[in-house]
């Protein structure tokens, strides 16, 4: 399954694409059709175009990433590309719920497509909390705030701050569905953790007329 926020078109719900194969340049990816059935009928999702498929690059930039880690069994598995819209906090306890029984079987894997802070005038945000030094220095801050709230796997303290501080991560939707999937297997009793593995910025900014993009990974661990 990828999850992945849109970029191109105003979406209130999720979306499925309308073809069969992703090519990469590697080797074909294969969408699943039987689950694409499962979810259609659900009445929840709306189809992409052609167009917004190949307009998007939140889903297409995990592609060639998946079919190389997948190499050695490209015949033996499929995907699930998803597109998320801006979705309200009730549509993501809804999404999460529904991709909640996908998440619980140990044979599917879950990705999650985010990238953090934009922060510049080129992206209307400008947060700065001059506590804690340098522009930059005030980001990284921002950012492992929202990351630790998102490491608590907790659906309601992610939009709580989100509505706080409105930090511009770009697959805030796709993280509210997946703690919400997984705040719904919580409550019957498994057990999960999440741990972030890397940070990064583009650049660091100093001054006003500076602008970066923060990048984070983390893995959802089930025990």
């Amino acid at each position: 399954f990828i999850l992945g926020p849109s970029h191109h078109v105003p979406l209130s719900r999720c979306a499925l694409s309308s073809v069969d194969i992703y090519r990469t340049p590697l080797y074909d990816l294969r969408i699943d059709q039987k689950i694409y059935g499962e979810l259609w009928k659900t009445g929840m999702f709306e189809r992409m175009s052609l167009q917004t498929d190949e307009d998007e690059h939140s889903i297409e930039m995990h592609l060639p990433y998946t079919a190389k880690a997948m190499e050695s069994h490209k015949d033996e598995f499929t995907i699930i590309p998803v597109l998320v819209g801006a979705l309200s906090e009730s549509k993501e306890q809804e999404f999460g719920k529904l991709f909640s029984k996908y998440l619980a079987d140990p044979s599917n894997l879950f990705v999650v497509s985010s990238d953090f802070c934009h922060w510049g005038q080129r992206f209307r945000y400008s947060y700065y909390d001059e506590s804690q030094g340098e522009i930059y220095r005030s980001i990284e801050h921002l950012d492992k705030m929202g990351m630790s709230i998102i490491e608590q796997l907790d659906p309601v303290s992610f939009s709580n701050y989100l509505k706080k501080y409105h930090n511009t991560i770009c697959g805030r939707h796709p993280i509210g569905v997946l703690l919400n999937a997984i705040n719904e297997l919580q409550k019957s009793g498994m057990n999960m953790s999440f741990s972030f593995l890397n940070y990064a910025q583009s650049s660091q900014c100093r001054n006003w007329q500076d602008s970066s993009v923060s990048y984070a990974a983390g893995a959802l661990m089930v025990h």
